[in-house]
């Protein structure tokens, strides 16, 4: 999905998008460390942008444990999905300033 997105940005959009990437994009390994330390807290789902299911488990413990043993499995599946929304998000926003770039140069 991601190189169909790609598909019409120039090479300095691509650069742009990949310097953005290196700034906003989640780390695995700061994802990992938050579950190991905090996974209980749900610390890991307040890094990754999942506020609703973070407090979740704030509350609830982790479901005790039981839903930070679950997140262990699906950690990984978490970290890409977040960073190919941030990713999606980033073309977005490029396209935007780009047709609005076009639009003011024909307006003028």
């Amino acid at each position: 999905m991601a190189i169909l997105q790609k598909q019409g940005l120039t090479s300095e959009d691509l650069q742009l998008l990949n310097s953005e990437m290196l700034k906003k994009q989640k780390s695995s390994g700061v994802t990992w460390l938050l579950w190991f330390f905090t996974g209980g807290i749900g610390g890991h789902r307040f890094y990754l942008g999942k506020t609703g299911t973070a407090v979740a488990m704030l509350l609830t413990l982790g479901g005790l444990g039981i839903w930070t043993f679950i997140d262990l499995f699906l950690l990984n599946g978490m970290i890409k999905t977040t960073n190919e929304n941030i990713e999606n998000d980033l073309i977005s926003e490029i396209r935007l300033y780009k047709d609005a770039e076009q639009n003011s140069a024909v307006s003028v």
